[in-house]
């Protein structure tokens, strides 16, 4: 399978910190491992181009984007919340990131690629329709799925989110909206705390107690997400990989291993073939611990590849 690898060098423009967790080193990890391996050489690799305002306008309110253009600084930090600071580029690279997600859609829809992997940062399903939080400035899953939507007549768009915290944003977008399905698993109770109980028809909740490893998620996966998937028939598989459910990230106490993010990419790949016409699309969103972040990575995109795990 051809796989689209989208990501861009400004990323690390962006930064919050010598102590922040969501840091450059996340996507130098990445891209040093998946080297290392050769399997980054087996992907189509391009860089993301910003995502404009109209296309961010279908997911955040226009004042809430003027909001954020005036609160970005001239120089030095600006804080969001507890979690979340700005400098002077982050904005541009979060519609980076926001427009690797949209490349992303473009080369599924137009057949240049079976599925696409974006490999950038601020991460983006804590950011509501008009609230920015949790190292998340814009909704980049939301903004790829808006315009598949708008720009190719999406009618049924599945977002699969196995981060280990809930994706409080992507629901916030599209709670009851019938022809978009979120299928999200998480340890709870956990951060951020909101949407936890959330009983939207088109939502599925998977919460996963402290502890959980990968036979456990899996099962509650096939219970839980795979009955969904089959009724619902997306015509685009979205995927918001958060990869700070192994065992190894400082930030949770989820239990995964590399070979379960393998299982999962497989899962998503197997939907897309079944009913989107292979049509799969991967935003990055956390995880943590360096090492263990590229090996995972590594693993999923093996999936994505068609390759064996090991």
């Amino acid at each position: 399978m051809i796989t689209a690898y989208i990501t861009h060098p400004d990323h690390p423009r962006h930064y919050m910190g010598p102590e922040h967790p969501e840091s450059p080193q996340r996507l130098d990890a990445i891209r040093a491992r998946l080297l290392r391996s050769g399997i980054l050489q087996q992907t189509m690799q391009s860089d993301a181009v910003e995502a404009s305002m109209a296309q961010l306008r279908r997911v955040h309110p226009e004042a809430h984007l003027r909001l954020l253009e005036h609160r970005l600084p001239e120089q030095g930090f600006t804080t969001i919340d507890g979690d979340t600071l700005m400098t002077p580029d982050s904005l541009r690279i979060a519609r980076l990131a926001a427009g690797a997600a949209i490349k992303g859609v473009d080369r599924v829809y137009r057949h240049q690629a079976d599925n696409a992997f974006c490999a950038m940062r601020p991460p983006g399903h804590h950011a509501e329709a008009s609230n920015a939080m949790g190292f998340c400035l814009y909704n980049n899953v939301a903004v790829a799925a808006a315009h598949a939507r708008n720009q190719y007549g999406a009618r049924r768009v599945a977002i699969l989110d196995f981060d280990v915290h809930q994706c409080n944003g992507t629901i916030d977008i599209f709670q009851n909206d019938p022809n978009v399905l979120i299928c999200t698993s998480f340890q709870y109770p956990f951060y951020p705390w909101r949407y936890l109980d959330c009983r939207a028809s088109n939502i599925v909740n998977t919460p996963l107690p402290a502890g959980t490893d990968g036979p456990a998620f899996r099962r509650a996966i096939e219970a839980s997400w795979l009955p969904a998937l089959h009724d619902f028939r997306p015509d685009l598989v979205l995927v918001s990989a958060g990869f700070d459910a192994h065992r190894e990230d400082p930030l949770a106490e989820l239990c995964l291993g590399d070979e379960d993010f393998y299982w999962v990419s497989r899962l998503a790949v197997e939907i897309a073939e079944r009913y989107a016409q292979r049509r799969l699309v991967t935003v990055l969103e956390g995880g943590y611990a360096g090492d263990a972040l590229g090996r995972s990575t590594e693993a999923y995109l093996k999936a994505l590849l068609g390759l064996p795990f090991d």
